[in-house]
């Protein structure tokens, strides 16, 4: 490698680093991804144009090719994406980045049968690669509702151990023994891929945040072992941080759920089929109207929003950042409070508000929030339901006792603004709906929200 290729990858790595480190903050963000997008367009440019190859000027134009296509498709999907298909595209990039793995490994197999560390190398990268393309696949289906959030298989915990094992000893065989048949390559290829479903199949909804964050590391992992494959050194830092990232951020939102990533991979929670608005020992709910609820919130010192998926379906973040701003004009003291795993994805609702330029500083984590309420006027839920549920640390037997909630129950006053009563992500009821502080404003949240708007302009 050459002295000026070295340093360009040592800048591009740097840029991933810096990149990443901004990312940890909404007000930094934006640059962050900036950066560490320039970080990967250098090291890419860097690669091609810059090695001790001699390569056919027809190689260049189908590089050239393949880049203007990909980036166009990539910027094209990034601009025109809503807010609730978010969680979708992420999946689908993570799916793309574990395809882009297995392709290389099948293409680098036949060449390095003989080298017991490549071929290890290259064999891990197709499995991973294939596991993570289907998986997130199916993750995706889920997330868009094309397929069921609980897909039951009978024993799928033993099926798919027993699965994977048989994966493994595949891939020692066709590495200790030097197979080279294409057959055997695409055999791994074919099961990796079947895994991939049977693994993230039979997991509930309630849990795909974590499994996104869990698909995103694997798809690092890929793309350090193909660093690893080519002895590329801006690759192969790139993946770790990717890998690493991913899991750090998938063991915070299992401990934003209050459970192990164990429970989460063999427990399908979420998979109840229980519907909603039949348990009567809850009690009965009350409604109420926008006129009503825009007198409650007139009259507070104090509102917590909280933000759900809901919101982002209705789109209607903007409306929501209208009504804060009209609060706060009013005196009243408004925060939001945000659940690490409220929506479809890690940070879904941080990105959401932002969307809608919300001040950072009102976005408050569930730690620092949940003191707030007991001395909060009026709390408003606007499309969340599992993540305000005090079963979560009332009920022994629901599937989300132990779950870390944001304490809403405890603000003097409660309006819950939903479609109609279904259940949330985990198929359970929400013991919050009956509370007796608790009033329901049904209606789609833009709708609900513009007339609570109006109504407060008039007083």
């Amino acid at each position: 490698m050459s002295i000026s290729l070295s340093i360009i990858y040592l800048i591009a790595t740097i840029a991933f680093i810096l990149g990443l480190k901004k990312l940890g903050h909404p007000a930094t963000a934006k640059n962050g991804n900036l950066i560490a997008a320039s970080g990967m367009a250098l090291a890419i440019a860097a690669t091609i144009f810059i090695h001790d190859l001699q390569i056919p000027i027809s190689i260049y134009i189908l590089i050239g090719l393949a880049l203007l296509t990909g980036s166009a498709i990539g910027g094209w999907m990034a601009v025109k994406v809503k807010m609730t298909k978010m969680p979708e595209l992420v999946s689908l990039f993570n799916g793309f980045g574990g395809a882009s793995a297995a392709l290389i490994g099948l293409v680098e197999f036949s060449k390095n049968v003989g080298d017991k560390m490549q071929a290890t190398t290259i064999v891990s990268g197709i499995i991973i690669g294939a596991i993570t393309f289907s998986g997130s696949l199916i993750a995706w289906g889920k997330l868009n509702g094309s397929i069921k959030s609980v897909v039951t298989i009978p024993r799928y915990n033993t099926i798919n151990n027993i699965f994977i094992l048989a994966i493994i000893a595949f891939a020692v065989f066709t590495v200790s023994t030097g197979a080279s048949d294409q057959a055997i390559i695409f055999g791994l290829l074919g099961a990796g891929l079947i895994y991939g479903i049977l693994f993230v199949l039979p997991i509930g909804g309630a849990d795909m945040p974590v499994v996104i964050s869990l698909l995103n590391s694997l798809t690092g992992i890929a793309a350090a072992i193909t660093g690893i494959l080519y002895s590329n050194m801006v690759m192969l830092v790139g993946g770790i941080l990717v890998g690493s990232a991913g899991i750090i951020l998938t063991i915070a939102m299992c401990k934003g759920m209050n459970r192990t990533l164990g429970a989460v991979i063999f427990g399908a929670f979420g998979g109840t089929d229980s519907a909603a608005g039949t348990d009567k020992r809850l009690g009965s709910i009350k409604k109420t109207n926008p006129s009503d609820a825009a007198i409650m919130m007139n009259y507070a010192n104090s509102v917590i929003i909280v933000p759900g998926y809901g919101l982002a379906v209705a789109q209607a973040q903007h409306v929501i950042h209208e009504l804060e701003e009209l609060l706060t004009e009013k005196g009243v003291d408004v925060k939001y409070a945000i659940h690490p795993v409220a929506g479809r994805m890690p940070g879904h609702m941080n990105v959401l508000l932002a969307e809608s330029n919300v001040d950072y500083s009102l976005l408050v984590e569930m730690e620092d929030i949940n003191s707030h309420f007991k001395n909060t006027d009026v709390v408003l839920v606007v499309g969340a339901n599992d993540v305000v549920n005090p079963a979560a640390h009332n009920d022994p037997s629901s599937p989300i006792y132990g779950m870390p909630i944001l304490n809403a129950e405890n603000a003097k006053h409660i309006i819950v603004n939903k479609r109609t009563m279904n259940a949330g992500y985990a198929g359970i009821e929400n013991e919050l709906f009956y509370n007796s502080k608790t009033v329901m404003l049904f209606g789609d949240a833009k709708d609900a929200l513009t007339s609570l708007v109006s109504e407060l302009k008039n007083m």
